[in-house]
């Protein structure tokens, strides 16, 4: 059964005897490893901050004695994200919360798993906010609020990463990847001065089988065996250090992310007197229960020359 708009009524959520399978996965590899829905930074701006400098490449000095300094002072830049508002509506008459024992007006003989429709629908729109803010923090695009009739949009990290971005493409077409792809990456993030204290590769369910290949020498280091066959590569040693390797499923297909997790962090603003992320009822009227699941939420990606992606990559 699909979505319920409006009234959650007992002939719109009814209901069904046996186990209950829940089909749309709920895993948030990237919120979950950074600091989940209960972790993070809280802020108590709509707007954040933080900054960053360089400093002059190294040279070999050239003074005379007795002369005077050069002056150089070294400017900062300020990165700016937003968070977005995460708002989810669930409203469940109260003939539907009471009528647990009825399917379609007839008692139910069997196991109904759902005894309290309330909860359940409120727990599925809590996987759900996990789920969306999980999909902004990858591909989310920016947009700052010039008017209260704007939409606030977190800047994902697919889209702050701007320097260290590997083009996988030749001759105008996408490419399979590889692991001069891969290398091409991390050399581009170790010439920006990335630290890769906690790098890892995020990639989709294709993208993620083909590095389980390219790191297999194509399985032929498969483990020879009556009992099992194949291999899941988690981890890579490269040049700069051990890398993981993450499936995620909102990423996009056609794209390889290298995410050094340790400067990545979600961002709450912290509501007076609720909290960064919550539940709460909302004004009674009519027979029916109203509540709202309510947060507000952005990424912080530190310097984005800390990070890489590969694209032009083929799906197929």
């Amino acid at each position: 059964m699909g979505a319920v708009s409006g009234l959650g009524d007992s002939y719109d959520l009814p209901n069904y005897v046996g186990e209950l399978f829940n089909i749309t996965p709920n895993d948030t590899p990237f919120l979950s490893a950074i600091g989940g829905l209960t972790g993070g930074k809280s802020v108590t701006s709509k707007q954040f901050t933080w900054q960053t400098v360089d400093n002059a490449a190294a040279a070999q000095t050239a003074a005379v004695e007795g002369a005077d300094p050069s002056f150089a002072e070294r400017s900062r830049s300020e990165v700016i994200n937003v968070t977005q508002i995460m708002q989810y509506g669930v409203q469940v008459s109260y003939t539907k919360q009471a009528a647990t024992g009825n399917l379609n007006g007839q008692s139910i003989i069997g196991n109904q798993p759902v005894q309290d429709e309330l909860a359940f629908q409120l727990d599925m729109a809590l996987k759900r906010a996990a789920r969306d803010i999980e999909y902004s923090f990858l591909q989310g695009t920016y947009v700052a609020d010039t008017d209260v009739s704007t939409a606030r949009k977190t800047r994902g990290i697919l889209a702050a990463i701007s320097t260290n971005v590997f083009d996988n493409q030749v001759a105008g077409s996408d490419t399979v990847l590889d692991q001069a792809a891969v290398d091409g990456a991390l050399k581009l993030m170790a010439d920006s001065g990335a630290p890769f204290e906690m790098p890892v590769i995020m990639a989709n369910s294709f993208q993620k089988q083909k590095l389980s290949s390219i790191y297999s020498s194509a399985l032929s280091l498969a483990p020879r065996d009556r009992n099992m066959g194949g291999v899941n590569i988690s981890t890579i040693e490269t040049d700069f250090g051990e890398v993981g390797i993450v499936f995620d499923r909102h990423m996009p297909a056609g794209q390889v992310a290298i995410v050094d997790l340790a400067f990545c962090k979600p961002v709450f603003l912290d509501i007076p007197g609720k909290g960064h992320f919550f539940v709460e009822p909302l004004a009674q009227t009519g027979a029916a229960y109203k509540y709202q699941v309510y947060g507000e939420i952005g990424l912080e990606y530190g310097p984005e020359l800390f990070h890489a992606k590969i694209t032009g990559l083929t799906t197929s």
